[in-house]
């Protein structure tokens, strides 16, 4: 038996915030961890002749990673060239006013975003990874045919509006039948993207030996890999597929995701033969329920120093094992073996068959204590992503009302800034793989350079920046509207000045966001992997939901009794500055709850057992 401790901590002179968790020492560790140690040891009695046995990883590793990069590198492109625009089409082609169509979207993305954990759920208990990333990718094909129908059939949208402005407001509107397939074709896509998006990345990581140095290595370049391509395609959909919707045809525009998405799938199937293929192990949540429940009925028994725990062999070769822990106590108990009952299951046909209502196993246990501990930190995740989805609305209102001009002919498209933060991410990820990671490796002596949570929480800081610097600048932006405005209330500033804090977006994304699908990943054991995968776009949709909300308070809020509204139609006449102070703030907060929730964390250990040589 090999042990492995996955999340070893190191505590840097120059680094002390509370993100650098606590690692149980055998040295220090109380009485009590002793006796559990020593109950867990008994019980892996017919283990301990292959303490000392090395397996040799059978994983493919990199040989199969291609295969899934390309396809999400494809998908990516396919869905971000479909919806990228969509806005657009949505007002220009189905003649809808601005509001109708930023609700259909705003619905449609949270649902996308919440879809995931259902895909997730379906691929960690009944389907596997590979099979739901293959079904839902055929799911998501006709919802793109539908759409890309649509842009190309006259029938199926409404007629082109008259070109002369005095009857621009006569344009015949879409009728019931038009609006019901455009939607059928967009959740369509969104039920393909619930199930790609939470398993692909948990399936590449399947490929490596997390096990072994190299293989952990791996595993971290494969998640800056992943998000690499996701930057590219997001450029590549915001530039080359947005200008052949708008100035070639929408029906090339959409057809060409559309022929991506084939291409997707027969490239992420041409890889079949390559890849690892974990199984699914039931409904998590019918184990989550049982370990409640057995540690509630024993919740009267002491755990002593000859305590049994039930802890059977695990049916999959070159697995890793979760060992018992000292942290959350009482849902040990769940795994106790305390009275006859729990006896008399276990000889029963001499196999371990104990009613899994009152005995649980202590892999069981260990996965639900995984869960317990990493909700608090991903619920502090929800308040970061509001500088992103704040960002990505009001920095356009900014801009609009700033000057465009790069150089004396161009200008910049107000909703094409955003690829400012995506060029820091596609610029920043390599140089920190290829280049800093090496040398921060080398000063810490931690494979990883820095731990997770340390990267989750420089993330946080950057987020904050990031909206210290929006409300600053909107500040100075507001008032030289209001005293040297040009026509249009345009102040007489460069929009180049919200650079730096779409670039503080970047760094975030770079830290916070890839920190936490790293985290996700290698916390949740295999069992649960795609659902902490999923758990990403829930804060993301919760972050969505979340800014609507705030926008609505401190919209009614700050307008009553003739008070200065904060956010208005036009943003001169507005406060947008204090409503960026204000989300600021709440960054802040959440970053010291943040500090709270990280200062006690644990990071899970395993241990990695060859069935065949035990």
């Amino acid at each position: 038996m090999e042990e492995e401790n996955t999340g070893k901590c190191s505590r840097l002179s120059f680094w002390s915030f509370s993100c650098c968790t606590k690692q149980k020492s055998s040295s220090s560790s109380t009485t009590e961890d002793d006796s559990l140690q020593k109950a867990l040891v008994e019980n892996h009695d017919g283990d301990s002749s292959s303490s000392a046995t090395t397996t040799a990883s059978t994983k493919p590793g990199w040989k199969a990673v291609p295969y899934i990069l390309g396809n999400e590198a494809i998908q990516r492109l396919a869905t971000f060239g479909l919806t990228a625009n969509f806005m657009v089409y949505l007002v220009r082609e189905f003649h809808m006013d601005q509001v109708e169509a930023a609700n259909i979207l705003n619905i449609w993305n949270g649902a996308s975003n919440l879809l995931p954990l259902l895909g997730a759920f379906l691929a960690d208990a009944y389907l596997g990874k590979y099979l739901t990333i293959l079904l839902a990718s055929f799911a998501a094909l006709p919802g793109m045919v539908i759409i890309t129908l649509t842009a190309s059939v006259p029938q199926l949208r409404p007629p082109i509006c008259n070109p002369k402005p005095e009857q621009q407001d006569q344009c015949v509107g879409y009728t019931k039948s038009q609006l019901w397939l455009l939607l059928i074709g967009l959740y369509w896509l969104a039920i393909g993207t619930g199930g790609v998006r939470p398993c692909t990345i948990p399936f590449g990581i399947d490929q490596f030996d997390t096990a072994t140095a190299e293989g952990r290595k791996g595993t971290t370049r494969f998640y800056n890999c992943v998000y690499t391509i996701y930057t590219l395609t997001f450029l590549m959909g915001q530039t080359v597929v947005v200008y052949i919707q708008n100035s070639i045809s929408w029906a090339l525009g959409f057809a060409l995701p559309t022929i991506l998405m084939v291409c997707s799938i027969l490239l992420f199937s041409a890889g079949s033969k390559f890849y690892v293929y974990e199984k699914p192990e039931g409904s998590l949540f019918s184990v989550i329920l049982r370990v409640f429940f057995a540690a509630c009925n024993k919740r009267h028994h002491d755990v002593r120093s000859n305590a049994k725990f039930y802890d059977p062999s695990l049916n999959e070769i070159d697995v890793e094992k979760l060992p018992l822990s000292t942290q959350f106590r009482f849902f040990n108990k769940a795994a106790l073996i305390e009275d006859n009952n729990d006896h008399q299951y276990l000889k029963l046909d001499n196999e371990s068959r104990p009613n899994p209502w009152r005995l649980c196993s202590i892999q069981q246990v260990e996965e639900v204590k995984c869960l317990v501990k990493i909700i608090p930190i991903w619920a502090s995740g929800i308040i970061c992503f509001l500088s992103m989805t704040t960002q990505g609305t009001f920095t356009v209102s900014q801009a609009m009302k700033m000057d465009l001009h790069l150089g004396p002919k161009f200008e910049i498209p107000p909703g094409s800034l955003s690829v400012i933060t995506y060029i820091t991410i596609a610029a920043w990820l390599p140089l920190y793989d290829s280049v800093l990671l090496p040398t921060i490796r080398k000063i810490t002596k931690h494979e990883e350079g820095i731990t997770t949570l340390q990267r989750i929480g420089i993330g946080n800081v950057c987020s904050i920046l990031c909206m210290v610097v929006a409300g600053l600048v909107e500040g100075e932006r507001r008032a030289l509207a209001i005293s040297n405005s040009r026509p249009g209330g345009i102040a007489s500033m460069s929009v180049m000045w919200l650079a730096p804090q779409l670039i503080f977006l970047g760094l975030y994304e770079v830290f916070s966001v890839v920190g936490q699908i790293e985290f996700y990943n290698n916390e949740f054991p295999h069992s649960m992997r795609s659902i902490g995968n999923s758990l990403l776009y829930v804060s993301i949709a919760g972050a969505n939901y979340l800014t609507s909300l705030l926008v609505d308070i401190v919209h009614k809020t700050t307008g009553k009794h003739g008070r200065l509204d904060w956010l208005t139609n036009d943003i001169n006449e507005g406060r947008l500055d204090y409503f960026y102070f204000l989300i600021a703030g709440l960054g802040a907060l959440n970053f010291v709850y943040l500090l709270f929730c990280t200062r006690g964390y644990r990071y899970k250990t395993t241990v990695k057992v060859d069935i065949e040589k035990a």
